[in-house]
């Protein structure tokens, strides 16, 4: 979440809610803010930024394919680069990026960067591929996705439309004016990592305007093939037995000198039997302007600023904030809706809530790169998931501010929706007054560690009981404030749990994997939000 600098966080402040680096080897930089006493905290010299949170603009541009020594991360000996003539497209490239770089407005040049940081990850893993193998259509493939990208370098900044052809690392998008502020759409993804993993896309749909500033569309199906897949025939012939395809959408608008595509994932089985898309997961993406545009449309072109300068963006989050219009509105309103809260809360909530704001400042910080690269997709880990990762991003900020804009401080008694950071749980109250608690508290990133929550139980003289009768530790829920404590004593048997050889009374852990993990979590009212649904333990 990022605050204007205006509100400068005092030493005191600073030290109290500095981030603890418990859950990650690391410390990361990080903006939070504190209505009247604090804002923008810990400047980049603060911390140590870990590479994988880092902007990736702030990687290096050149492309190091040729060389000799391992330490420059060169893939390609020098004397078969030039042999191959790996050597002269790769010169190319580089030229044309510095070129191009020199024209690129100023907020847009880190956008700019982290697009040709990603094609050097792209290239480079696939210059493995064509060095561990021989085969001549690697060799050629692996060329041409050099030579694209040298043609792509050829941009065109100052376009004042959406007409004509936007093209970034992983593909195109050609953009034809149409009647009643309508687009034709022509999407063109090539990816190629090497060996089997590519992802290839041709689109052509139709795009109207919508609100927000944006066009969209929805991408329907391909029309069922007499061989095709047997519930989409159903679906097709009007079998109100079969379960419908949910298709992807895709939604353009302009971002200051950029194209800003976001394509909205369906159902996963959607592109089963098409020849022309195996995939849409990097079409979600930031487009510059490929060379000269005939068209003489005209568009909205603001560069739609967050909290913090887009100039120089910190992190990968900061980042794809930043080439995002909805994601760049979505900081702005968490800022309005932080700033608003908190002077209507007690001074005990509002300390707990400054405490959990920064947690989740460190969570918004890690969430791109970490859905960008997915660990959990061991196999396709190193390619650029950017329709989820943009995704995930969008969830946790809406998410966020429906807990702050409908902060339920009135609430009395357990029942509704509470949050945290790192936790979610509804409480419902049934006829006979049994109450019945369920969601799930998770470690950022970790897709088997979690604590789940199911328990049943009563009011017995203002406390709750549960019907989980473990003598030593059992469920509790408990009140304090406008807050929600679950599991308090969790915490000390953990501990507990951690130091081997200890008895600590034969208590069970409520956790998965480790035993160390802790149940406990203080959790906020939040009103009923389709922004708050997480209570299907998806990853984090």
């Amino acid at each position: 979440m990022g605050l204007n600098p205006e509100y400068e966080m005092g030493d005191q402040w600073e030290r109290q809610i500095r981030p603890s680096t418990a859950s990650r080897p690391m410390s990361v930089s990080f903006r939070f803010a504190l209505l009247g006493a604090a804002a923008l905290l810990a400047p980049a010299t603060c911390h140590a930024m870990d590479d994988f949170v880092r902007a990736s603009s702030k990687a290096p541009t050149e492309i190091t394919l040729c060389g000799e020594s391992d330490a420059e991360r060169t893939r390609i000996k020098t004397a078969a680069c030039k042999e191959a003539g790996y050597d002269k497209l790769v010169a190319a490239i580089d030229k044309s990026f510095v070129a191009a770089l020199a024209k690129t407005p100023v907020n847009v040049r880190p956008l700019f960067k982290r697009d040709q940081a990603w094609f050097n990850d792209m290239i480079l893993e696939a210059a493995d591929t064509v060095q561990e193998t021989d085969f001549a259509e690697l060799r050629e493939k692996f060329i041409e996705t050099l030579r694209k990208r040298a043609a792509a370098l050829a941009l065109g900044f100052g376009r004042a439309g959406l007409g004509g052809k936007w093209a970034n690392a992983f593909g195109s998008v050609t953009m034809t004016p149409g009647g009643n502020g309508a687009y034709g759409v022509a999407v063109d993804m090539s990816v190629d990592y090497g060996s089997d993993k590519h992802r290839q896309c041709k689109l052509n749909v139709t795009v109207a305007p919508t609100t927000g500033g944006w066009l969209s569309a929805i991408i329907p199906p391909e029309p069922v093939k007499t061989t095709g897949d047997a519930d989409q025939a159903k679906v097709s012939a009007g079998d109100k037995d079969a379960k419908p395809v949910k298709p992807p959408s895709i939604k353009l608008r302009r971002q200051g000198d950029t194209l800003r595509v976001v394509m909205i994932a369906g159902d996963d089985t959607w592109s089963n039997g098409r020849d022309d898309c195996d995939s849409i997961w990097q079409i979600t993406g930031t487009y510059f302007a490929s060379g000269r545009s005939d068209a003489t449309d005209k568009a909205e072109t603001g560069f739609v600023t967050p909290t913090f300068d887009c100039t120089r963006p910190e992190t990968a989050t900061d980042e794809e904030i930043c080439s995002d219009p909805d994601l760049a509105e979505n900081d702005q309103r968490l800022n309005r809706a932080w700033k608003a809260l908190l002077p209507r809360l007690d001074e005990t909530t509002r300390r707990a809530l400054m405490d959990d704001q920064r947690h989740w400042v460190r969570s918004q910080t890690e969430e791109f790169p970490e859905f960008l690269h997915p660990a959990w997709e061991k196999r396709t880990s190193q390619m650029h998931s950017t329709v989820d990762a943009r995704d995930r991003v969008n969830a946790l900020q809406r998410e966020r501010i429906a807990l702050l804009e409908g902060f339920d401080d009135k609430r009395t008694g357990l029942a509704g929706v509470w949050l945290a950071y790192n936790a979610i749980i509804r409480i419902t109250v049934d006829k006979d007054g049994s109450l019945k608690a369920e969601g799930w508290k998770w470690d950022q990133g970790d897709w088997k560690a979690g604590c789940e929550y199911e328990m049943r139980g009563k009011i017995v003289g203002g406390v709750f009981d549960s019907d989980e009768k473990r003598e030593k530790n059992p469920d509790t829920l408990e009140r304090d404030h406008a807050m929600l404590i679950v599991n308090r004593l969790d915490d000390v048997f953990a501990a507990k749990r951690e130091r081997k050889g200890d008895d600590y009374g034969g208590d069970e852990q409520k956790c998965r994997r480790m035993i160390s993990a802790s149940s406990t979590a203080r959790l906020f009212p939040a009103r009923p939000s389709p922004d708050i649904n997480d209570f299907g333990h998806s990853i984090r």
